[in-house]
Formats: C-alpha cells, structure tokens, sequence
C-alpha cells in the first residue's frame, strides 16, 4: 500500500478541461472526485468481480490511510 495516491496523466483539451471544472464546482465537486466516481460507476457497470474487488480494497486502502494521518482535512483547507 502507498502512502499517496498516484497522479495519472491524461490528455484533454483546455476548454473541455475548464468547463468540466465549472460543471463540477456547480456540482460541489473537484474535477478528481466527479473522475474518481465515474470510474467506480464504469467498473461497476461493466467489470466483473475481480473489478468490483478492488474497488472495496481501495476504499479500504483509503480508509486505513486517512485513519493513520487524521483524517481528511475539511474542504476549504484542502
């Protein structure tokens, strides 16, 4: 298990990226939360359950890190 979690690269065009972070802000949500569950929406959907696995190892791997360092700080302080 790491200590963070690892930034992954992707591609996307400037004003799709700016306007998918003002759907989000209206949403109340960072751009890596909305990305984060639409990924488990896609594992759910269509993975199988080796898939679907990781996803609970993953929130325990979450879980178990937030405990070890106090928790997740409140959202204006992130």
């Amino acid at each position: 298990m790491s200590d963070t979690t690892k930034p992954r690269q992707v591609r996307i065009p400037e004003d799709i990226w700016a306007a998918y972070e003002r759907v989000c802000s209206r949403r109340g949500l960072t751009r890596a939360e909305a990305i984060n569950a639409a990924i488990r929406r896609e594992i759910r959907r269509h993975g199988d359950d080796d898939d679907r696995a990781a996803i609970a190892r993953a929130d325990a791997e979450l879980a178990e890190r937030r405990a070890r360092k106090g928790g997740r700080p409140p959202a204006g302080e992130r």
